[in-house]
């Protein structure tokens, strides 16, 4: 019996010391931790001292250059006590936007992303360079057309919208491309200047080619028909 007891005294008196030993360590933590604060206070102080001082003084230079009317004071305080709800409105106001700017910004983000990838693209694809080429020549078009002229393309613009409806019609795009094709061929048969030109019975023996002579006729019946429609017939 004597045994245990002993047995059970020196495990409750280890329990205490573990404890005391437990707030022993917390107050020594405790302790270097307020030792580390009153270090950085110090250092702050050290640092902030001659700020200190350079501030106080640059006040004292100011209010010796600039005096301070207390009645200015006075009435600037009343002024503000004056506009207290007005000041708070404004300052609802800022606390709104600030939260409206924080809430629009991450939807910002990938649309100024995509903006900058539209426009990457844009510049590869060349929409760039056309834009600055057009801009030359609306410039042009500025330079060397007055208003009135402006004014009477704006007269007409229904009819000139007429004519180009007309050229692109299939059968005028044909033609046009053969008349360009046959010129575009004529343009690579070699000149010769000292060739003679040719006999009006050479021409007149071309007329025997079928082909001329319908060429000729389409020809002659175009500027017939152009004759007839114009406004002095």
């Amino acid at each position: 019996m004597t045994d245990t007891h002993t047995v059970d005294g020196t495990a409750a008196l280890e329990q205490k010391i573990d404890a005391l030993a437990a707030q022993v360590d917390l107050l020594v933590a405790e302790a270097a931790a307020d030792r580390r604060r009153r270090v950085a206070l110090e250092e702050l102080r050290v640092d902030l001292t001659p700020i200190a001082v350079t501030a106080v003084e640059r006040s004292a230079v100011l209010l010796e250059e600039h005096p301070i009317d207390p009645a200015e004071l006075m009435r600037l305080a009343a002024r503000v006590a004056e506009n207290a709800r007005v000041l708070e409105s404004v300052l609802i106001q800022l606390e709104s936007m600030a939260s409206l700017v924080n809430d629009v910004k991450p939807l910002v983000g990938p649309g100024v992303e995509r903006a900058i990838e539209l426009a990457g693209s844009f510049e590869d694809k060349g929409y760039f360079e056309f834009g600055s080429a057009a801009a030359g020549v609306v410039d042009q078009i500025v330079t060397n057309y007055s208003r009135e002229d402006v004014e009477s393309l704006g007269d007409n613009v229904v009819q000139i919208l007429d004519v180009v409806k007309d050229l692109t019609q299939p059968e005028v795009l044909a033609v046009a491309q053969r008349v360009l094709d046959a010129v575009h061929r004529q343009a690579l048969v070699p000149d010769d200047p000292g060739a003679p030109p040719p006999s009006l019975f050479a021409l007149a023996g071309r007329l025997r080619d079928p082909e001329i002579r319908r060429g000729l006729g389409r020809a002659l019946d175009t500027v017939a028909a152009v004759a007839a429609d114009s406004p002095e017939s």
